[in-house]
């Protein structure tokens, strides 16, 4: 699968590789969560230090939708707007069973009160609404991408 980005997008990632050294383009291009709003928190959580991690179900990669997170990999993330805002470095990659993530994920995942609760309740919500909009179910047997990233750069104003 083949990165496209806006002339936007390549003007701030041409910035990330002047400001960074970087070589070559982004793994992938999105924004996190399935509506602006929680697109724009999550990406304040990003900027903010607070959100180091990002769970997605196994199945939206296996489908060829998206591109699969790799350790390494570089990403530009869009706010709400759909504007590029930063790039993150992926640091980790794991798959685990929804039941079976930790609490130290969800903790550095740094979303709600951080708590493995929370987390799960969240998260249930999430793929429930992205597995009804695929007219699926959601399984909690289903394997989930547990990803820790780093920040390495903000769009500056």
């Amino acid at each position: 699968m083949t990165v496209s980005l806006t002339t936007d997008q390549s003007a701030v990632w041409a910035r990330f590789c002047a400001d960074t050294g970087h070589a070559g383009l982004p793994n992938d291009v999105y924004a996190f969560g399935d509506s602006p709003e929680l697109a724009d928190g999550l990406l304040a959580l990003i900027l903010s230090g607070e959100k180091r991690a990002t769970a997605s179900r196994r199945a939206i990669y296996t489908s060829g939708k998206h591109i699969a997170p790799v350790v390494g990999g570089h990403y530009l993330i869009l706010d709400g707007a759909g504007d590029a805002a930063c790039v993150i470095k992926t640091t980790a990659v794991e798959d685990v069973p929804f039941d079976e993530v930790t609490a130290d994920f969800a903790a550095v995942e740094g979303e709600g009160d951080k708590s493995l609760a929370w987390w799960r309740e969240a998260h249930l919500a999430y793929f429930a609404r992205e597995t009804e909009a695929e007219g699926t179910t959601f399984d909690p047997a289903e394997l989930i991408v547990c990803e820790v990233f780093q920040c390495v750069w903000q769009r500056k104003p």
